[in-house]
């Protein structure tokens, strides 16, 4: 970790800039723009590199809202990951603890992306200017990210070599809790399956139809049974997205259905995509329709880096707690009061919760905010959810780290994350975030020794998996279908 004046130093001058970067994130959380739409939260994002002296690439691998900021010169390049797209249906109002839309039907902040964004930009802003301030070597680089809800941007962007000559990576995300994020996640594929059947009135005439929808139900029937044949880690999700009209007396001539599959390694995602794709073809055997099937998008499973995790976790003993205050404790209360006791419990599972570093005491959930920090174990734990950050842990280190911006039992992805998404608690977690990151970055920079042995454990697990861009060439993120 920096010296204790390095690490004072830079912590004041984030603290200094934090108030910029409150702002910008409330501003994005305005915005709430869905993937590869956001316009206005990445020409935010720019405009405020460019002030702090940063030079600016834009249209990074064919996506309008991907941007590569770079300031500085040399060895090592430190790249920073920043997100700031929202989810479709998730609009809040915040600073309340009920479910309230600010817009009926429109799109929010529900993954905390408009922290995270801007939480990686003040880490790499201040620890850019900590290195020219000090005469240190290093090339910063914050990478504007789009698209990681369903989008897979950080894949793309890979694919194209923009990580190429990154020396490490790291970012953040919000979360119930402080500390290291380790895990070992699921690798994703997602695929449309397009039913074209043949239409006919369903009284007059209903053998003369071929119904898309009956093969779309089919299928969906089958790939249930499939489950019990496939291992206990994989998961598979499915929504109609085109269910053929609203009429019931047509025999609806076209339908189609997502499907998301994951597993732990992306061989076994492939493996079981294509098991899935027998149950569409013999749904479209059994109705006499024809199925088309649509790749859509795609992101490789997570490879941790201990070496890179447990800098993080040394820099966050040595920053202290979450500067909570009474007012941040008593909303995080009325927020957890919407939670059951079991989504509370689930929550500390989920999050391989065991004991505060701080205290030594167990985290039971009695405290609505996390005031201390996790205890990291020095290994990852399973965790079923997905993120295109797997696929540049797979061209160069990653880490990450939580911050507490949520009351304990907040899931993503509800109307909760909304809400808390502009508190002066997530703001906080968002400042505390970017210390650790700056840190860390600051760490790299300095320590040879470090950064060698990231790449030294980095190049031992990519031997055992040798990575395979998912998404295929001809796939380009203006073909990602939905948003």
């Amino acid at each position: 970790m920096p010296d204790t004046a390095a690490l004072q130093s830079l912590t004041t001058a984030i603290d200094h800039l934090a108030p910029t970067f409150t702002t910008l994130s409330d501003r994005i959380w305005e915005f709430a723009e869905l993937k590869f739409q956001e316009v206005q939260s990445s020409d935010l994002l720019i405009d405020t590199l460019k002030q702090n002296g940063f030079s600016v690439r834009q249209d990074i691998a064919g996506m309008k809202t991907a941007f590569i900021g770079e300031y500085g010169k040399g060895k090592p390049v430190i790249a920073f990951l920043g997100e700031y797209d929202a989810l479709a249906g998730m609009s809040q109002k915040d600073g309340v603890a009920k479910q309230e839309e600010l817009a009926s039907g429109a799109s929010g902040h529900g993954c905390g992306h408009n922290l995270l964004g801007s939480g990686s930009m003040l880490a790499a802003i201040s620890l850019a200017k900590h290195l020219e301030a000090n005469g240190l070597p290093g090339t910063v680089r914050y990478y504007g990210c789009p698209g990681e809800e369903g989008g897979s941007g950080k894949t793309f962007m890979v694919r194209a070599g923009a990580f190429a000559d990154v020396d490490a990576a790291l970012t953040w995300h919000p979360a119930p809790f402080n500390g290291v994020r380790s895990t070992n996640n699921l690798a994703v594929l997602e695929y449309y399956y397009q039913f074209k059947g043949v239409a006919a009135h369903a009284a007059n005439a209903a053998h003369l139809g071929r119904s898309a929808l009956d093969a779309v139900e089919l299928m969906n029937i089958g790939v249930n049974f499939l489950r019990e044949h496939m291992p206990q880690d994989c998961r598979v999700h499915y929504a109609i997205t085109d269910a053929g009209g609203r009429a019931a007396n047509v025999v609806q001539a076209k339908a189609e259905v997502l499907y998301l599959v994951r597993a732990p390694e992306m061989s076994e995602a492939l493996a079981l995509a294509e098991r899935i794709d027998k149950v569409a073809r013999g749904a479209a055997m059994m109705t006499e329709t024809e199925v088309e099937i649509v790749f859509d998008t795609a992101a490789t499973n997570l490879l941790p880096n201990l070496t890179l995790e447990n800098a993080i976790h040394d820099n966050l003993v040595s920053i202290g707690p979450v500067p909570f205050d009474q007012k941040d404790i008593d909303f995080a209360a009325r927020i957890q009061a919407t939670f059951s006791g079991e989504a509370i419990r689930s929550s500390i599972r989920l999050y391989q919760i065991k004991k505060d570093v701080f205290s030594n005491e167990k985290i039971d959930g009695s405290t609505p905010l996390h005031l201390g920090l996790r205890d990291f174990e020095g290994q990852s734990h399973f965790r079923a959810g997905s993120t295109d950050v797997g696929d540049v842990s797979r061209v160069t280190p990653t880490a990450q780290c939580w911050a507490p911006a949520w009351a304990i039992g907040t899931n993503p992805h509800t109307w909760q994350v909304v809400a808390q998404g502009r508190s002066p608690a997530a703001h906080k977690a968002m400042i505390h975030a970017a210390k650790a990151m700056a840190a860390t970055g600051l760490d790299l920079a300095t320590s040879p020794q470090l950064l060698a042995n990231a790449k030294a454990e980095w190049l031992e697990k990519i031997s055992d998996q040798p990575y395979i861009c998912p998404i295929p060439e001809s796939v380009m993120p203006d073909t990602v279908v939905y948003a």
